[in-house]
């Protein structure tokens, strides 16, 4: 079940790591919601399929485009092409991410320094990339994400949780930075959703039994409950929110 935002309709949408998982499901919820829409990712095989799925369904396709989060320097630029063919950025919504295991031994400096620009670097230059044309336009909303990881402290994720951590305080900081100028920034906090990557690399069938004894809403949690929240954020329905996090998890922390 999907609420309608009507003006959500005709705004310029911009997604980072929107080819498969969460990223995914929110492309998919704004097509649904008659944006123009958009989005980043590496996985060129992912993204033809779901560009194709949703022209089958919706009859309205996305505009894909190839891009390493990680090659900051070339973000600007990637940015400027995408709004030429979708339009002035209205909504961002930096979900990239990967959440590979680690340990602190095995961390050395370029292993860190991957683990910041992966989870965290790129939601900053992304967002430094739209505010312009957002404040011309005096309205914009950006929507940061984080993990419950950070909060739950898990094992072997020392980089992504500091990056997630991170992400929390830069959305607080930006949202000050460029509030006057209407623009809202917020955080959502994912829990457990389970998408096939975390099926295929993480989750087996006791972990997810295990995850959903710990939630107060006992079923399984996935991508378009996540897309559900930003969808609200995105629309003119939160214009009063900004600077906030909000944690999508069932009730597990």
């Amino acid at each position: 079940m999907t609420a309608s935002y009507h003006d959500i309709q005709g705004k310029s949408v911009l997604v980072t790591g929107g080819a498969s998982g969460i990223g995914a499901s929110i492309v998919r919820a704004f097509c649904v919601q008659g944006a123009r829409v958009g989005f980043f990712d590496i996985d060129n095989d992912a993204a033809a399929k779901l560009c194709a799925e949703i022209e089958r369904d919706l009859d309205v396709r996305p505009h894909y485009m190839s891009l390493d989060l990680r090659d900051q320097a070339r973000i600007p630029k990637a940015v400027t092409e995408m709004a030429s063919k979708i339009g002035v950025i209205d909504v961002l919504v930096n979900n990239a991410a990967r959440d590979d295991r680690h340990s602190p031994e095995e961390t050395g400096p370029d292993e860190w320094r991957d683990k910041l620009d992966v989870n965290l670097s790129h939601q900053f230059f992304c967002s430094r990339a739209v505010a312009k044309g957002m404040a011309e336009k005096g309205r914009g909303s950006i929507i940061n994400f984080s993990s419950v990881s950070y909060l739950m402290g898990l094992p072997d994720l020392v980089g992504y949780e500091t990056a997630k951590a991170g992400v929390v305080g830069m959305t607080r900081a930006l949202a000050r930075d460029w509030g006057a100028d209407g623009i809202r920034v917020n955080t959502v906090i994912p829990g457990c959703i389970i998408t096939q990557r975390q099926l295929d690399l993480w989750i087996s069938p006791e972990d997810e039994e295990r995850i959903q004894s710990e939630q107060c809403i006992k079923r399984r949690l996935v991508g378009d409950d996540v897309a559900q929240m930003v969808l609200f954020l995105a629309s003119d329905v939160s214009s009063a929110c900004s600077s906030q996090s909000f944690i999508v998890d069932g009730g597990l922390v």
